[in-house]
């Protein structure tokens, strides 16, 4: 087992701001407890599609989430995805601003980011993230060619999470999957290949990774998905793609997004 599985779940911040104020009370909070945990920011987040995509990400990874949305219509979608989903959510900023609005008899503004308030960089990380939904699991492959990043890799190989993570950043990153017995999308053949990045993993562990998932799901457990040959074969295959396009490998066996985000940046960053 892994300490990224034997370390308690990570805490999710949510915001249509930078995160800062979440983070904060988050960590003032978490002073309290003798236990590490990882925070990830999510911020820039307006749009009910983006909460309710981080919702899905934090139940994959068992995740509680922490989020100061002042827009009614987000918060109420990140919510109800939360209900869904069975993930645990807690308005940070919620019931704060309701006794203020009680106790001054005025009603707030409900308008993002007026903490932080806006910049260059802002907007470009809130297109990075735009851009990382649409073009997610080889979704729009017709624009994928505007991506400052594309990954790469069999399933399960977390590319989603690592989209979303480097989209943050400000990066504009797309996805595509290697499926077993389709060649690659001509999109993603064509891209320059130092803006691709093939995820790859120990096959033990993709093997666990996926057999969780088909328990998950209810399916049989003897499908090709997670049979270990099969498996070992699609990576194998996967990898001789890798070297003929020569592609950059990023090994992700143990890693957690943050440090495998930094890698793939200290590449992009030394062109």
């Amino acid at each position: 087992m892994t300490e990224e599985a034997l370390s308690p779940p990570p805490i999710f911040v949510v915001s249509d701001g930078t995160g800062d104020t979440g983070a904060a009370v988050a960590k003032a909070a978490l002073a309290q407890f003798q236990v590490e945990t990882k925070l990830r920011r999510f911020g820039g987040i307006r749009q009910p599609s983006l909460a309710r995509r981080v919702v899905a990400e934090a139940e994959r990874v068992d995740a509680l989430v922490l989020f100061t949305l002042v827009d009614h219509g987000v918060a109420r979608a990140l919510l109800e995805e939360a209900g869904t989903r069975g993930v645990p959510a807690y308005d940070v900023l919620g019931g704060m601003i309701a006794k203020l609005s009680e106790h001054l008899k005025a009603e707030s503004r409900a308008q993002p980011g007026l903490l932080h308030g806006f910049s260059d960089d802002y907007f470009r990380r809130i297109e990075a993230v735009e851009f990382a939904v649409r073009h997610d699991d080889g979704a729009n492959l017709h624009t994928l060619h505007r991506a400052d990043i594309v990954l790469t890799g069999v399933s399960r190989t977390s590319k989603t999470p690592l989209s979303m993570y480097l989209a943050q950043r400000g990066y504009k990153t797309g996805n595509v999957p290697i499926v077993p017995g389709i060649e690659p999308p001509a999109a993603l053949l064509e891209m320059d290949p130092k803006k691709v990045f093939a995820l790859t993993v120990d096959p033990s562990m993709l093997l666990t990774i996926r057999q969780a998932r088909v328990r998950g799901l209810g399916a049989p457990p003897y499908t090709t998905y997670a049979d270990p040959e099969a498996l070992i074969e699609e990576i194998r295959r996967a990898r001789r793609i890798y070297r003929e396009r020569g592609w950059q490998v990023i090994d992700i066996s143990g890693r957690a997004a943050e440090e495998n985000a930094a890698r793939i940046l200290r590449l992009v960053e030394a062109d």
